[in-house]
């Protein structure tokens, strides 16, 4: 890495606490307060700013612990990076190498990341063979590697989760043996192995979550089969009937999510449709949401977006033959490209119109596109909720403002704009570091109570695990914080839970003592069983040590209890059935 790249480095990583232009402005101005310019600045000097001029300007967005967190985080990347600086300067052509890394995404295609990757590629490779500079957009592509990086890993994590989750679903209902069970299990095969090779497979886990929601709605709803000919069925009892309902409101709630992102960007587009969409999530929170609602939704949306992509198609048309007739640059041209592929694959270009809109503008009144002009293409309302963890509404309307204002032409400053982004950013960080905080309590409060027996302990194991990988995530996206959050709630609600069991297990074996849990343990009617031998079992399986991991699972069981509304109710289901969670 060259010494310029090495001072690009504290502006990429810092760049969701503090606005790039003001980074940039800070590192020239210490670079010539030491008599040299910003390229020429070596790993000492650039140590010696970060530590400094850095660490002071960010401290206006940040806590001053977080604040020197993150400049260390930079510090130890750029002592990665300076071995970089002394390998020879190759003068080979770095779109290969760029090549070679998009097909890591090319099951991918249909990102809007990817999309505009290959515009950039091809324009690219048109340019070289013209002998033209090509940096900018080779920078370009990495950046779009980089965020498309971040996506798959993010993906990944909440895959996990789901995976889990959906085996959890499997043990229970594999007893069914019904064709669907093992279609669910051909599923799982696949999504497990997609995940061992870091692929994501939404299409396969959203046919699995079908299927679970299907057979878990059967298993519960299971009427008492009727004694004798013509004989009525017995109606479901109350708490069955409540299970069922609950499994009804999340299999909405999942529908409704799943929505949500797929028609982000018509939403966005289309303020009514938005409004509609806020209604939807109120009656979905207060669980009178239903699948059918849902399902019509979704039918109105794919319609809207329909006729959107028709009128987007036409607009397009006209602004590529106007740019045409413009002699357009190289900028512009991977706009125009990646517009035309996400228009072929289906997918709406609302931010790829307003840059090429801003991009006729200026080009009919004979300038160059400013620097406003390109600071509002990074300032659009995708990428800064992405950069500062999701912003509030009335920032994403303040950004908007300002690309529609580019649009037409006029010039702006956005410092005022940067000003209110940077205070958002800063809280986000902070939002982030409270998020690990809670996940590490969590994952240790976890392993005191992981070798209690019960469904409320597997839960919390399998968030413990999807909290450590998300706790392993660099700078997130919106969507990904959001289940950051989500996951946190439900596990220290589950981590509650848990400590009341483990205190209740814990009455009973030290208030009550042996004797009471062989009179309990004489429910199960075992016959013929030593009472004294019977507790000891009951009491090793309740405080039994987790195992490692490594060991086989243990197949030998003996009767457990576990805690529900406040009584005590016996489990005699096999651990084959109700499977113990190391």
């Amino acid at each position: 890495m060259t010494s310029g790249g090495l001072s690009r480095l504290p502006i990429k990583m810092l760049g969701d606490l503090v606005s790039p232009r003001a980074l940039e402005r800070i590192m020239q101005d210490a670079a010539q307060s030491r008599g040299k310019s910003v390229g020429d600045l070596d790993v000492a000097t650039l140590e010696d700013i970060l530590k400094r001029e850095v660490f002071k300007r960010l401290q206006l967005s940040v806590p001053a612990p977080l604040a020197k967190k993150r400049v260390s985080e930079v510090l130890n990347e750029l002592m990665k990076s300076t071995q970089e600086r002394l390998l020879p300067n190759m003068a080979e052509s770095p779109l290969p190498e760029l090549e070679d890394a998009s097909r890591r995404f090319s099951l991918y295609f249909d990102w809007p990341e990817m999309q505009r990757l290959r515009g950039l590629i091809g324009v690219a490779r048109e340019e070289e063979k013209g002998g033209r500079d090509i940096s900018a957009l080779v920078q370009e592509g990495h950046t779009l590697l980089a965020g498309m990086a971040r996506r798959l890993e993010e993906g990944l994590v909440a895959q996990a989760q789901d995976l889990a989750e959906l085996r959890a679903t499997f043990k229970r209902v594999e007893g069914m043996g019904s064709r669907e069970v093992r279609r669910l299990e051909t599923l799982l095969t696949q999504i497990d192995e997609a995940q061992t090779q870091g692929t994501l497979l939404p299409a396969e886990v959203e046919r699995a979550r079908g299927i679970t929601f299907k057979l878990r709605k059967l298993l519960e709803s299971s009427v008492v089969q009727p004694v004798g000919d013509g004989a009525a069925p017995v109606a479901l009892d109350p708490e069955a009937q409540a299970r069922v309902l609950a499994l009804e409101q999340e299999h909405s709630a999942q529908l409704f999510s799943r929505v949500e992102r797929d028609f982000a960007p018509l939403l966005r587009a289309r303020p009514e449709l938005e409004a509609r969409r806020d209604v939807l999530r109120t009656q979905q929170q207060a669980g009178q949401l239903t699948a059918e609602v849902v399902e019509a939704w979704r039918n109105e949306l794919a319609q809207a977006r329909t006729e959107l992509i028709d009128a987007q198609r036409s607009e397009f048309q006209a602004l590529e033959a106007e740019l045409e007739s413009l002699s357009a640059g190289a900028d512009v041209r991977v706009v125009l490209d990646a517009a035309r592929n996400s228009l072929q694959g289906g997918t709406l270009i609302n931010d790829e119109l307003l840059e090429l809109r801003s991009a006729r503008q200026a080009l009919a009144e004979g300038r160059r596109r400013t620097a406003a002009g390109r600071a509002a293409r990074t300032a659009g309302p995708g990428t800064l909720s992405t950069r500062c963890g999701g912003c509030r509404r009335g920032t994403c309307s303040l950004i908007a403002d300002a690309q529609t204002r580019v649009a037409a032409g006029e010039a702006m400053d956005l410092t005022p704009l940067w000003t209110v982004l940077e205070r958002y950013m800063g809280a986000a960080a902070q939002q982030r570091e409270d998020f690990d905080a809670r996940a590490d309590h969590v994952v240790r409060e976890y392993d005191t109570v992981r070798g209690l027996a019960g469904e409320t302990t597997q839960r919390l194991g399998r968030l413990a695990d999807s909290l450590r990988a998300q706790r392993r995530l660099g700078p997130m996206s919106a969507e990904a914080r959001e289940r950051y959050a989500q996951a946190l709630e439900e596990a220290e609600a589950l981590l509650a839970e848990a400590h009341a069991e483990y205190r209740a297990a814990q009455e009973v074996t030290s208030t009550f003592g042996q004797d009471a849990l062989s009179g309990l343990l004489g429910v199960f009617d075992m016959g013929g069983g030593d009472a004294d031998l019977l507790a000891a079992r009951w009491t090793a399986r309740l405080w039994l040590p987790p195992q490692p991991r490594s060991q086989p699972r243990m197949r030998r069981w003996s009767p457990g209890w576990s805690s529900r509304a406040g009584s005590w109710t016996a489990q005699t289901t096999p651990p084959h059935k109700r499977s113990w969670h190391y």
